[in-house]
């Protein structure tokens, strides 16, 4: 086969299959998860059925396709801003001002989609590079005296993630970035000193007990 036809014959495939995911996803954000039928997919995306299952089996494996694109961008587009900042506290505000804005822009996803996708190896795989990214980045910070070394960076990484999960329940950008400064003021903060050692009730000054 010419290698242009081959290109061209690809490029088709693609686009298919970008239709096929762009149109399932926005079919169950209307109707729901579980009232999204093949027969739908196929008439909307402008495709037979026929051809629709030479791509896919069944709605779950397109939805599970969806989902990895998804990850795959985000993670993309985090790695870009990790790589498009400056210094180590620059970066790691840069991802996690991404990361907060990308659980803010998912926050509408169907609940049940969520409950359905989330279980899944992909997910758990896309969880633990972005893990690995944060810490590597809070202990760059570390290293430049940015960020507090009295708790480990694979601690801070878990606490920050989890924290900025709460952006999606933010209803501004403003709030968003509120947030994100809370995150990052806790991981910057000293760490508490000692309480001072109070002197034992009725004693001086000098450890004695006062005269009667």
């Amino acid at each position: 086969m010419p290698k242009l036809w081959s290109e061209t014959i690809e490029a088709h495939r693609r686009d298919v299959r970008v239709a096929i995911l762009d149109t399932a996803a926005a079919l169950v954000f209307e109707h729901g998860l579980r009232a999204v039928t093949m027969s739908q997919i196929a008439e909307q995306a402008g495709i037979g059925r026929a051809t629709l299952y030479k791509y896919f089996p069944d709605v779950d494996a397109i939805l599970h396709a969806w989902h990895a694109r998804q990850i795959e961008a985000h993670l993309q587009q985090l790695t870009q801003m990790r790589e498009g900042a400056g210094d180590p506290r620059q970066r790691l505000v840069a991802v996690l001002t991404g990361y907060a804005h990308i659980a803010r822009h998912t926050r509408g996803h169907d609940a049940e989609l969520g409950r359905f996708l989330h279980p899944h190896a992909q997910v758990s795989d896309a969880q633990h590079q972005l893990h690995e990214m944060v810490r590597a980045l809070i202990a760059d910070a570390a290293d430049c005296g940015v960020v507090r070394e009295d708790i480990a960076p694979e601690e801070l990484a878990s606490y920050c993630l989890h924290a900025l999960t709460a952006a999606a329940d933010s209803p501004s950008p403003t709030g968003l970035e509120r947030l994100v400064g809370l995150t990052l003021s806790a991981m910057t903060s000293p760490p508490p000193s000692a309480p001072a050692k109070s002197h034992k009730l009725g004693t001086n000054t000098h450890g004695h007990h006062p005269h009667g």
